[in-house]
């Protein structure tokens, strides 16, 4: 029994949680495990003992790290603001984390449903039934990133919904990210951080049937590999088919994900990993219902403007290799290689308008073709120190992207209308014509450079500051142009300031002062090489931990954007580049464990997007899709004793508000608010039971509005029944 806990101890020493934690607790904790093993040889009894802390020590919020588990629903600390490993009390700008125990206590299947736990964000439309884009802070964003590295910036939204079998966290930074990840819009940044492979065998799998006729299969297994010191292989899958509540004719959407990821730690100073993940998403293309005389009605939620033949098929593939090495225990030095490849292709029927006294809706039918391709290198240094008796965090960087590129050519014709109340498919398909071109390649050289300063007294000081440079070719053709621009010349400064003060040990404030710099995407009607959006942030927030498991964080912030894309009103399809809008508003967020077994996450925000300079929409309208305010709360409670214990009870409450559909303001979709429940049974840790329900009250809203005729509904009452088994 000695020799097989002597094992453990040097197993556990190898895993990377114990190479990259230099916590002088988890030192002190190995150290005396050590001991201990040596001292039990004389003395059997005393060695059960002291092992059995050993474990309660290595599984404990104590070794949580930015890029593992999260114990519960809070986490502590995280990277995505500073790219260091930080505590989420030291960083000075708002960070919400989802952990993996939300995703699987709601079992969340969409990206958008794990995000509403966060305030201030929003679903912000599902492009046709294409991709998962999101309203943070009131602005819209198309594009993610993960494990830090965003999505290939050349295209405006990733070419797949995202699936959340190899998530370990999900993490919203709010605001401008530039300083760090250059390229990104200013509302935020949402960072998905994926599930690492470990040396223990672990695994866990489930199926999943649902309302509707939705199925799923999803799983993920750990473990060793034979054969190389300190190499671990990690594969999660996941496989669905989600016919829907919509009217589709019989046809359904489907994804396939397919995750491999590996760590490599040779020796306790060199890091290696890698990750990699494809997907394949085959759906109906669906705009959803359209508004009418200001509103859209709901009477039948099914309502489908579409044909049989309208579909969209989407790719999306993305590789990470990432290798770090500690020249010493002050400083590291990392590099991140990236490269994703993808494209996608519709055929479908597109509502233009209203005919015959609004009894008839307007279509064309389209096609498009979309490739895009990129390639990404991040070379960092992290170095620690002290200068004049203050103590630093220096991250040094430069990123180099070439290759962020994306052609997509579009083919459109008039279609037969239809009946606005009561459509009828049945239509043929007709013969298309040429309608547009776009062709975009940006390769961008990044300089940056942050340092996390120590002032003592409960002071932080965080400043940073990163240069782009590069060249944009960016060509939009319609019919009536041909010239071919020459390449854009990009350049611009991305300044961050943040201060932190901690007057007493559970409460800190912070200032902050980020913006952000991003290339147009969109295609802008006959634009050459259109000038990139700019946005400002000024923020104020706290922390409060009101028990050393529950913590409440709240922020106050205006956001200012400037040279807006947004849809052009005379060329359906097309962008127009506008003036300015701004964003101001309060948001707090709570999460943790109230009590033993009882675990809590919530959010509350109170938001005025508006616009405030322009030429092509009025003043003072509204950003789309943005609530004044909304709020959700999420609970659950695990029964600790008596006949219930292995049983749990979950309940939670989504609210959002009366929001416009579009910068006219020429409609809104009215508040809602959605009730969800849960009760699972843990047989013991290896297989559990559970049983989800969505919109208890069968509430009919709009769920994602995004301009007249493409408004998404929200699902009717849904049960959804999971089977877990893990290793």
């Amino acid at each position: 029994m000695l020799q097989g806990h002597q094992d453990h101890v040097i197993f556990a020493a190898r895993d990377r949680s114990f190479c990259t934690n230099t916590r002088p607790g988890l030192a002190i904790a190995l150290l005396l495990a050590s001991t201990t093993i040596v001292h039990a040889q004389s003395n059997p009894v005393q060695d059960e003992v002291v092992l059995s802390e050993l474990s309660v020590t290595g599984t404990g919020p104590a070794v949580e790290r930015a890029d593992g588990p999260v114990v519960g629903y809070r986490a502590t600390r995280s990277a995505t603001a500073t790219r260091t490993d930080t505590p989420l009390r030291d960083t000075p700008q708002s960070v919400q984390v989802v952990p993996r125990d939300v995703l699987v206590d709601q079992q969340d299947i969409r990206l958008s449903d794990a995000l509403q736990n966060v305030s201030s964000v929003q679903p912000g439309g599902t492009i046709q039934g294409r991709s998962d884009t999101f309203i943070i802070r009131g602005f819209r964003t198309q594009t993610y990133a993960i494990d830090g590295v965003l999505l290939n910036q050349a295209g405006n939204f990733s070419a797949v919904t995202r699936d959340l079998a190899d998530v370990e966290r999900i993490e919203v930074l709010k605001g401008p990210a530039s300083v760090l990840y250059g390229r990104g819009d200013p509302g935020g940044l949402i960072n998905i951080v994926s599930r690492q492979p470990t040396l223990v065998p672990s695994g866990d799998i489930n199926l999943q049937a649902g309302s509707f006729g939705f199925r799923r299969i999803q799983g993920s297994v750990s473990s060793a590999i034979e054969g190389v010191d300190g190499l671990a292989g990690r594969v999660s899958f996941a496989g669905q088919s989600d016919p829907t509540f919509r009217n589709f004719g019989g046809r359904d959407n489907s994804r396939t994900f397919v995750a491999p990821a590996f760590t490599w730690t040779p020796n306790p100073e060199t890091r290696v990993s890698f990750l990699g993940e494809f997907t394949r998403l085959d759906t109906q293309y669906d705009e959803g219902l359209a508004a009418l005389n200001g509103r859209v009605p709901l009477d039948n939620i099914a309502r489908y403007y579409g044909e049989p033949f309208s579909r969209y098929n989407g790719t999306a593939n993305f590789g990470l290799l990432k290798v770090e090495h500690d020249l010493n225990e002050n400083i590291t030095l990392r590099e991140v290689l990236n490269a994703q490849w993808g494209g996608f292709n519709f055929l479908a029927t597109r509502a233009t308008g209203f005919a015959s006294r609004n009894t008839l809706l307007a279509r064309r039918e389209t096609a498009g073709y979309s490739t895009y391709a990129s390639v990404d290198s991040q070379s960092e240094v992290i170095a620690k120190f002290d200068l004049l008796s203050v103590r630093h965090t220096v991250l040094a960087g430069i990123e180099y992207s070439n290759g962020y590129r994306r052609a997509y050519t579009t083919q459109s014709t008039n279609y037969p209308s239809v009946n606005f109340l009561n459509p009828v498919p049945g239509s043929a398909i007709v013969g298309l014509q040429f309608q547009s071109d776009l062709k975009q390649k940006n390769e961008l050289n990044g300089l940056y450079v942050q340092d996390q300063i120590d002032l003592g007294l409960g002071l932080q000081l965080l400043v940073g500051v990163r240069y782009d440079t590069g060249t944009q070719y960016y060509f939009s053709r319609i019919p009536t142009s041909r010239t071919i621009p020459p390449d854009q010349q990009l350049s611009g400064t991305s300044p961050r300031v943040g201060l932190i003060y901690r007057p007493v040990e559970p409460l800190t404030f912070y200032a902050s002062y980020a913006t952000s710099f991003k290339p147009q995407t969109d295609n802008v009607y006959g634009a050459v090489n259109p000038h990139p959006e700019t946005g400002v942030l000024y923020e104020v927030g706290s922390r409060l931990d009101l028990t050393p498991d529950l913590t409440l964080s709240a922020a106050a912030f205006q956001i200012t954007r400037n040279n807006v894309s947004a849809p052009d009103p005379i060329n359906t399809g097309f962008s127009v580049i506008t003036g300015q809008q701004r964003s101001e508003g309060v948001e707090a967020d709570l999460a943790g464990q109230i009590l033993p077994g009882w675990k809590v996450i919530g959010a509350v925000s109170f938001l005025d997007a508006r616009i405030t300079k322009d030429t092509t929409y009025a003043v003072g309208n509204r950003l789309v899709g943005a609530p004044a305010f909304s709020g959700s709360a999420w609970s659950t409670y695990q029964f600790q004793e008596g006949f219930l214990r292995g049983w749990n009870v979950g309940a939670g409450i989504t609210y959002v508000g009366r929001r416009t559909g579009d910068l006219n303001n020429s409609y809104t979709v009215g508040g809602y608010a959605r009730l969800d429940a849960a009760v699972f049974y843990d047989f013991n840790e290896h297989a559990r039971f559970s049983i989800n329900a969505r919109n208890l009250t069968d509430r009919r809203y709009i769920e994602q509005p995004f301009n007249q005729f493409n408004n998404l509904p929200g699902a009717p009452l849904s049960v959804l029944a999971t089977i877990t088994a893990r290793l």
